[in-house]
């Protein structure tokens, strides 16, 4: 320990330490959330295998969300119609399809979101930096969680991570967020994409 440490160090001892910051509540974040009602941002996604993706997102609440993977990726996830299908670039096959129900992801594109429902949050905790909130489906706790990041002041979400049934995880970072963009039903139509890529 040098002198000036020696001197300084006692000091610290005075000063009083920054105030614990606070936990969003949870209401607070079921209304920013509802208010969401189209987003357009750029995202990163860490994938479980370590890899990183980049690409756009597009949502269009309730029930809708695309992901579109940049080059050299070109893979394309559409959530719409109750459905979530995984179109692979690389495939000459139909798009794997899954109810959208069945995913972590029908947390946030639900009509009405209410995190104080009973067992759906299993995790609320604040680390100094950001707000994070685990979720469930109540009735389907199987089907995996969604953890949400989120900043205060104003409260903005940041990432989500999904941990799978298999338990792998999937982290999605979000660019800056434009809100209120006006988005066509088309990039939300599964079927379409499937008739698109046929011809």
């Amino acid at each position: 320990m040098n002198r000036r440490t020696a001197i300084l160090a006692p000091l610290a001892l005075l000063l009083p330490l920054p105030a614990a910051a606070e936990k969003i509540p949870l209401a607070t974040l079921s209304q920013y959330l509802n208010g969401l009602t189209t987003v357009e941002a750029d995202f990163t996604q860490v994938n479980a295998d370590g890899s990183i993706s980049l690409g756009k997102i597009y949502i269009r609440r309730p029930g809708r969300a695309r992901f579109e993977y940049a080059p050299p990726d070109r893979s394309l996830v559409i959530a719409g119609g109750q459905q979530v299908a995984i179109f692979d670039a690389k495939s000459n096959q139909p798009p794997e399809q899954y109810p959208l129900k069945r995913t972590p992801l029908n947390l946030i594109l639900a009509g009405n979101i209410d995190l104080g429902r009973a067992k759906m949050v299993v995790g609320h905790t604040e680390d100094g930096t950001s707000t994070r909130v685990r979720a469930q489906d109540p009735e389907h706790p199987e089907y995996g969680t969604i953890e949400l990041v989120f900043t205060a002041n104003p409260v903005e979400l940041r990432q989500w991570i999904i941990t799978d049934d298999l338990g792998q995880q999937t982290t999605v970072i979000l660019g800056e967020m434009k809100k209120g963009v006006q988005l066509g039903a088309g990039l939300f139509d599964i079927s379409a994409e499937m008739t698109a890529r046929r011809n």
